[in-house]
């Protein structure tokens, strides 16, 4: 039965804090089954539609007595793995489980729980992605122990003391990680020298090279700053570079958006140019073998190296025109995109 509460202001002060706990835990773990439902179908969700819609159900869910709610793991990748690809998907899902409440509870008592417990065994290993832990133990021993750290709570204590631990530890690793990409410096005249091979004054930009830049950290919370290159992949032509100069440090989510970069835009049949990257970002994805992704030599030192590549590649595969697609376009300086993720 619907039944509106009475506001008791004598309530307010003891419910502040752990109505901001539920808050922020159901946001996270919704995001966090969102992420996992990307990669799974290969889709990009809309977090403030995810959050707004769960903020609504939250509101409207108590005055009927219901618990809040947040986004499932364990169901959305039942849901994926079962064929779903459109919202439609949830809402049949919702329909069935309205209805089993309604009118099957009487028959659902009869399921035994070790039957509903090996579905549930099922659905955890198959959603647990076993293959990118050798992947992960290529990282940093901090990445590497905070990963240990939330993996350990979330089977020894609960999800929420996990989530709550992963998320302290991975503010403290994103401080430390700009912190020390702050130098203080001498201008002598080789660094000058050395600008040069970066800069794009006076460089030559032929048509079938586009160019992006990355600029700042690029930490989880800006991954979804990419979409500027993949939303416009189809029109872009065939080489893309990448440029990381002006990249100030990277993570193990920026570079898991990078590799997913690369595979997309090797999939379209375009080539992939990185170059300019610092000292953390280079050591990182060397250590973690982003070779891989992007194919040997196309991680280049400066642009003027980057553009001398993109030449090469391009000639290797017009010898091959019907594997690719291409667009071709002018292109100068003024035309290149910028990908500023604002920290």
């Amino acid at each position: 039965m619907l039944r509106v509460p009475h506001f008791r202001p004598d309530l307010l002060r003891p419910l502040v804090s752990p109505a901001i706990t539920v808050a922020m835990l159901g946001a996270i773990e919704s995001l966090m089954s969102a992420v996992v439902a990307d990669r799974m179908s290969g889709d990009k969700h809309n977090p403030n539609v995810e959050l707004t819609a769960q903020g609504v159900a939250n509101i409207f869910s108590p005055l009927f007595g219901g618990l809040p709610a947040t986004g499932a793991i364990a169901r959305t990748a039942t849901n994926i793995r079962s064929g779903a690809r459109t919202p439609v998907a949830g809402m049949v899902h919702a329909l069935t489980l309205l209805g089993i409440v309604v009118f099957a509870a009487p028959l659902a008592r009869f399921v035994p729980l070790s039957v509903l417990a090996a579905i549930l065994f099922v659905v955890a290993y198959n959603m647990g992605e076993w293959a990118e832990i050798p992947e992960l133990l290529k990282l940093t021993r901090l990445e590497i122990g905070i990963w240990l750290t939330t993996f350990a709570l979330t089977v020894f204590a609960d999800l929420t003391v996990a989530v709550e631990a992963g998320m302290i530890l991975a503010v403290f690793l994103f401080i430390r990680k700009v912190t020390i990409t702050t130098t203080v410096s001498e201008v002598t005249e080789e660094y000058v020298r050395d600008g040069y091979k970066h800069i794009l004054q006076h460089k030559e930009i032929p048509a079938y090279v586009t160019i992006f830049r990355i600029h700042g950290p690029f930490l989880f919370g800006a991954t979804d700053k990419i979409e500027e290159i993949t939303a416009r992949l189809d029109e872009l032509p065939p080489i893309i570079i990448l440029r990381l100069r002006n990249m100030t440090a990277i993570d193990a989510t920026g570079l898991q958006a990078l590799e997913d970069l690369a595979d997309r835009i090797h999939l379209s049949g375009r080539g992939l140019i990185l170059c300019g990257a610092r000292e953390q970002p280079a050591r990182l994805m060397h250590q973690a073998e982003f070779e891989e992704h992007v194919g040997d030599g196309n991680i280049c030192a400066s642009i003027a190296d980057a553009l001398e590549q993109a030449r090469d590649l391009y000639a290797s595969m017009e010898h091959h025109p019907a594997e690719h697609k291409w667009g071709r376009r002018s292109t100068d300086v003024r035309e290149m995109q910028s990908i500023s993720p604002k920290m």
